[in-house]
């Protein structure tokens, strides 16, 4: 009688997951912010906060679930090393996530990602590992954990599965329960931005489960392929692109995008998404990142179709992180003169949208 005995790592398995599921319970759900907008519109929009996580941006939320998954699929265990392809916040959260249990982590990220999320990733114990082409950040961090021994999470391929979508206090949920006392509890449109998918791929599925009305738009910005695979139909539809916006927006369309839970897609010029930010920042005392400059954009957009058509409602969107870490970018005026952005159309646009409801964009 042969036997072949891997129990001796459960122990191991049990601690990791009671460690991230504590780090979840001493983390109280993050705020739903109301961005002024005049009471007399009759439409209220809000921001679910997701700055306020211990990594500060909605990629903690992905990164905890990617590392339950992977653990619990027995691909994590001790002294594994773990690899991630990033453009930075993903990486930054799941250095946090690796350190916590003691494990080795490497962040495969494009050369230009910003020296502030560069500098978080490092502070959580994580490397940085980098190359000059984003699109090929999927084939070194295989390469990379191949000559490790160690695993690659492989966060845009496992974002839509890796999330309990049907509740299990994911960012739907949260949202609805949060939402229930609210004028419109049940909001017309939730807009998201896209980087792995799994954001939309959760709100979108949590939607159809719960039967509610609301609506799901992802915007996208210049150079990202889900508009454009969205517009086609083609799930290997390519830009061979970076985005200029950190965070969302890929060269691929990525698996984790599910196409068929989304209702709209918006496509956002880098500018208005800059500008946006910018505004928005003003509006609520504190910076806010490009990405949700992006969404906002959207949602302004979506608002004002509503006014168009004399309706009232709500609309919820994501405040992503904040915009500290993009200090020597968008908010740099000498940066975004760099890079060719002209802010004036998008500033004239937000300006007339704020005084009279009206959406020129």
């Amino acid at each position: 009688m042969k036997y072949c005995d891997r129990s001796t790592s459960r122990h191991w398995v049990d601690n990791a997951v009671r460690l991230i599921e504590a780090d979840a319970q001493r983390s109280a759900d993050t705020h739903l912010l109301r961005y002024p907008l005049p009471r007399e519109w009759g439409v209220q929009l809000y921001l679910k906060d997701e700055s306020t996580h211990p990594t500060g941006s909605l990629k903690h939320r992905l990164a905890r679930s990617l590392f339950l998954y992977a653990i619990c699929n027995g691909w994590i265990t001790a002294g594994t090393t773990v690899v991630e392809a990033s453009s930075g916040s993903t990486a930054i959260s799941e250095a946090y996530f690796a350190k916590l249990l003691g494990l080795e982590f490497v962040a495969v990220v494009p050369a230009k990602t910003s020296p502030e999320k560069i500098a978080l990733i490092e502070a959580q114990g994580g490397r940085c590992h980098f190359v000059q082409r984003p699109p090929e950040i999927y084939t070194e961090a295989v390469r990379l954990a191949a000559e490790s021994g160690g695993h690659y999470m492989d966060q845009f391929t496992y974002a839509e599965r890796a999330t309990d979508w049907r509740g299990n206090n994911n960012i739907a949920e949260s949202i609805f329960q949060q939402m229930v006392l609210e004028d419109h509890p049940v909001p017309e449109w939730v807009v998201v931005g896209a980087g792995t998918g799994g954001t939309s791929a959760t709100i979108g599925r949590y939607l159809r489960y719960r039967r509610h009305a609301t609506r799901l738009a992802v915007v996208d910005p210049e150079n990202s392929a889900f508009y454009g695979g969205y517009e086609t139909g083609d799930a290997g539809y390519e830009t061979g692109m970076p985005s200029r916006i950190e965070g969302i927006g890929r060269p691929r369309v990525e698996p984790s995008f599910l196409d068929t839970v989304v209702d709209r897609m918006i496509e956002v010029p880098d500018a208005a998404s800059v500008a946006a930010c910018r505004v928005a920042s003003e509006v609520l005392g504190r910076r806010v990142g490009g990405s949700t400059g992006t969404n906002l954009w959207g949602a302004f957009a979506l608002i004002g179709e509503m006014l168009a058509d004399g309706r009232t409602g709500s609309i919820v969107t994501l405040l992503c992180d904040g915009g500290d870490r993009y200090a020597g970018t968008y908010f740099d005026d000498e940066w975004v003169a760099r890079q060719g952005l002209d802010l004036a159309e998008p500033d004239a646009v937000l300006a007339e949208f704020r005084r009279t409801g009206r959406w020129a964009g």
